[in-house]
């Protein structure tokens, strides 16, 4: 892991993050994802510059996005700097119930 997911994981980690609980590196489908709450059906991604506008990262929004999932992506200098307001969009989004495209 890199130290931003390292320094994510130790927030998330041990339902020490409003009780949800949350797995790190996990297949799902034909990727591997930084992390997944399956109760809040919500994946998370910690990036690095090389993934400004990653067409393959589209594709596995995309992916996710058709398989029930919301992806939250953030940069690792934002987890490094900024980490109180990257978990208050995460607490956000998973509060927020997932819609159902009709």
């Amino acid at each position: 892991m890199t130290d931003a997911e390292t320094k994510l994981w130790f927030a998330l980690r041990d339902r020490r993050f409003a009780n949800f609980k949350f797995r790190r590196q996990v297949p799902i489908g034909p990727f591997v994802v930084d992390f997944v709450c399956y109760g809040a059906r919500t994946v998370i991604e910690v990036d690095g510059g090389q993934h400004a506008d990653s067409s393959t990262d589209r594709w596995r929004d995309q992916w996710f996005t058709a398989n029930g999932f919301r992806v939250l992506r953030f940069w690792n200098n934002d987890v490094l700097g900024n980490l109180e307001a990257v978990l208050t969009a995460i607490l956000a989004a998973v509060r927020e119930p997932l819609r159902e495209d009709t």
